[in-house]
């Protein structure tokens, strides 16, 4: 087990402060760890039929280009990882599911993280009256899920929540 011995540098931003730590290892070394304390997150596969779901398509700044991924977004403070997914779907596709089921929980970064995202399905989906969030979201667009799977196949989505709850769902089918 590693011991903190003190931290040397941080640096805070509005959703995460990342530290810079000195450790002691269990040989007795010394040594410096990064550590980032970052906020729970939830992702959802929206159902619009039996083979079809809403991704969304959305600019990265550190991939310097658009992506496309499952509906996601952080867990706000006092908020449930099925509330957030929830209100998450609405602002990014206007979308509302009315019955989701928790799929897997995992750790996108787990040397030098805390963050956990809670991945979820979503069905029986209702179009509501409400405009997404332009400032995040470039479009939402509907996929056969096959495709979709085809596309993580030809290394054309990157993301790995998006990865890990298609594959799930593809060992499902």
């Amino acid at each position: 087990m590693e011991q903190k011995i003190q931290s040397l540098a941080s640096l805070g931003t509005k959703n995460f402060m990342v530290y810079l730590d000195e450790v002691s290892l269990r040989n007795g070394r010394i040594s410096k760890r990064i550590r980032i304390d970052h906020p729970q997150a939830a992702a959802i596969v929206p159902f619009v039929s039996d083979n079809e779901i809403i991704m969304v398509r959305q600019y990265r700044y550190a991939l310097e280009r658009e992506t496309l991924e499952i509906p996601a977004g952080k867990i706000d403070r006092g908020e449930s990882p099925e509330e957030c997914i929830k209100r998450e779907l609405v602002e990014e596709t206007g979308f509302e599911a009315q019955s989701i089921e928790w799929l897997y929980t995992y750790a996108p970064a787990i040397g030098y993280s805390n963050e956990l995202i809670y991945l979820y399905v979503g069905r029986d989906l209702k179009k509501l009256e409400k405009d997404i969030d332009e400032n995040e979201i470039s479009s939402i667009e509907i996929f056969p899920l096959k495709e979709v799977l085809g596309m993580i196949r030809d290394h054309k989505i990157l993301d790995s929540k998006t990865i890990i709850s298609l594959a799930f769902i593809g060992s499902l089918i």
